[in-house]
């Protein structure tokens, strides 16, 4: 991943214009990866401006003795970082505010972390967070961010997360202007591909107007992170949270606006997968996913706003949407498998399955299709393909398909070991329906495309103007 570095200045000056700021005060409070973030204030010197307390309570009775058990009983979670920040920020009010000068504001940063095990292939990720005032006596905003971290040992995961935990401070202190610049900055010093920044929040009433659905799709375009999890109640979602022991079955799509080819494509899916031995609803986890890139790899540079319009109404559909910057399907069903060894389903339309046999979408890959295919195909995976109508208005299923004559047994391959299965279609007239033409419509104020999206996607553009919606003139 490119990596784009914001501040010209080291992880030690960043420490040490800290430390030497007598106004900005507070404590850090680590689990899991030693005190790494206090280790670097320390090394920068004059720490004793800057930390009230360091601490790290790695017993679990000790743990829950300070910060409480949380509902979901997990040590490494959002909710146990959040509970930190509070606990700790609310002892640094009440123990030193009354002696420091009115014009100092308070912070307690704190992190949770699974690094790598001595004797177990473990996840390891990271919940980091820094709770604070914004300005003197302001009541407290929360920025937290989920990490995952790729080093293959603890020390250089515990190394990397301390140069994190002081970006994030940093950021926290002089960038809080600028959210992106925030986000830019947070891998400062780190070298690429070593953390993954995946989700990150900003609550409070500094960032009330920061819709973070938003916010969240510059982690992709500032190469923090490949994809981003939405849930259907339009929060956001940490990948291997959402797809843990989960089968997936997701459909590609850009859903300007969702339609009810859109939907029929989606069930139709479901119901295929779920056919499957093994597999149910209560199994699955189904995913309307985006791509930010082309056919061609070319990132469209999509307004966040867009971007936003479109989760939004899948989510009012109750789907899980995932936008990413994958280009291919094989490169879409890598990053499943990260998570979850479980089945895989992909839903396309014929177009989809016909690029998926041109040569040309493989360009730049040194195996050309046949890499294409077998990192595709190579483990409980399977593509369900929607049909068509040809010319003359006739259906067109997916065993129709004419492939060049090199690639037929390729295909006939594909065929007779299941890779593609057929999915049926509700209503023909489903295929007049075209997005473009529907957003004519939407921007025109005429036409009848209500009639071309589900019910409840038609209130919210109606309700919220959506891609340009017009009234229509009475």
């Amino acid at each position: 991943m490119e990596h784009k570095n914001v501040s010209s200045r080291s992880t030690s000056q960043k420490a040490l214009r800290l430390n030497l700021d007598d106004k900005k005060y507070g404590t850090i409070v680590e689990i899991g990866a030693g005190q790494e973030v206090a280790r670097q204030f320390f090394l920068a010197g004059a720490a004793a401006g800057t930390i009230a307390k360091t601490m790290s309570a790695y017993d679990m009775k000790f743990s829950d003795a300070i910060y409480g058990v949380q509902n979901d009983g997990r040590y490494v979670s959002k909710a146990r970082v959040k509970a930190m920040m509070e606990q700790e920020l609310n002892l640094v009010l009440e123990r030193v505010s009354e002696g420091r000068s009115k014009a100092s504001r308070y912070f307690a940063y704190a992190a949770t972390v699974a690094a790598k095990s001595f004797n177990r292939d473990n996840e390891c990720h990271a919940w980091c967070g820094i709770r604070i005032q914004m300005y003197p006596g302001a009541e407290p905003s929360n920025i937290k961010v989920h990490v995952r971290m790729h080093d293959d040992n603890a020390e250089a995961q515990q190394q990397a997360l301390g140069v994190l935990g002081v970006n994030l401070i940093y950021a926290a202190y002089y960038y809080f202007e600028d959210p992106k610049m925030m986000i830019d900055s947070l891998t400062d010093s780190i070298k690429p591909g070593r953390i993954e920044i995946d989700s990150i929040e900003f609550v409070g009433p500094y960032f009330e107007d920061i819709d973070n659905r938003a916010i969240n799709l510059h982690l992709i375009r500032s190469w923090k992170t490949r994809a981003i999890m939405f849930r259907p109640d339009g929060t956001i979602g940490v990948p291997a949270e959402m797809l843990y022991k989960k089968n997936v079955i997701t459909i590609r799509g850009s859903f300007r606006p969702v339609t009810n080819l859109n939907v029929d494509m989606i069930e139709q899916g479901k119901k295929a997968f779920y056919a499957q031995k093994g597999i149910s609803e209560a199994n699955t986890i189904a995913i309307a996913e985006i791509s930010l890139n082309d056919a061609k790899g070319n990132d469209n540079h999509v307004p966040e706003e867009d971007l936003v319009q479109r989760v939004q109404l899948l989510n009012a559909l109750g789907y899980n949407v995932m936008i990413s910057d994958y280009t291919r399907y094989f490169s879409l069903r890598a990053y499943f498998r990260q998570y979850t060894k479980m089945h895989i389903g992909i839903v396309v339309g014929m177009i989809n399955l016909k690029q998926i046999f041109d040569e040309e979408s493989y360009r730049g890959v040194e195996g050309g299709m046949l890499e294409g295919f077998g990192k595709l195909f190579p483990d409980n995976t399977r593509m369900f393909i929607y049909p068509e109508l040809n010319a003359e208005g006739e259906l067109r299923e997916f065993s129709d398909l004419k492939v060049q004559e090199h690639l037929r047994f390729l295909y006939r391959h594909l065929l007779e070991n299941d890779f593609l299965t057929g999915l049926d279609t509700s209503d023909i007239n489903l295929f007049k329906i075209f997005s473009r033409d529907i957003l004519k419509q939407l921007k025109s104020g005429g036409g009848d495309w209500e009639n071309s999206v589900p019910k409840l996607v038609a209130e919210q553009i109606i309700d919220n103007g959506f891609f340009g919606f017009k009234q229509k003139r009475r």
